[in-house]
């Protein structure tokens, strides 16, 4: 007669692994859904890979860190993070006034139009047209959510 029994644990490692909560420098897996206050959705994990990151490391606003702070697997929460934990307020400094001669021929400027310039250093930035006048555009350098609270839906995939 086989055995009707092959390996064992306690009950108590089952529990304790799921009850584990999210503390900083844990890496974690959440899905995520991302709103503007208007209920817009501007970005989800939902029905792709959850996103995987480490707490702590700067790699994620800080709002959405600190959301995640205490959480356990397979638990939800809908979080609002103002502005200032997001992507800050947008900045008058970050728009400039540049001549339409110094872009490229085939590029017509629209207001909202994406631009992708090169820094100084060789590494590129997404700006966007904020004005467009007779001789001159105004690109706008802030994060296209800067000055605004975001509403995440989160759920917390796996805590490692």
């Amino acid at each position: 007669m086989p055995p009707l029994f092959y390996s064992f644990r306690t009950m108590e490692t089952q529990e304790k692994n799921t009850q584990r909560s999210v503390k900083n420098n844990d890496t974690v897996q959440v899905h995520y859904t991302g709103k503007l206050t208007n209920g817009q959705i501007f970005d989800s994990s939902v029905d792709k890979q959850p996103l995987e990151f480490q707490l702590g490391q700067g790699q994620i606003i800080p709002g959405f860190e600190k959301g995640l702070i205490d959480m356990t697997v397979s638990e939800k929460k809908t979080i609002t993070i103002p502005e200032a934990e997001a992507y800050g307020e947008v900045r008058k400094d970050l728009f400039q006034e540049v001549p339409k001669a110094d872009l490229p021929q085939e590029i017509d400027p629209q207001v909202g139009m994406g631009l992708v310039a090169k820094n100084p250093d060789g590494t590129e930035r997404q700006l966007r047209v904020a004005e467009v006048r007779n001789e001159s555009i105004v690109i706008d350098a802030n994060h296209p959510l800067a000055g605004q609270d975001l509403i995440f839906e989160l759920e917390v995939v796996d805590i490692k």
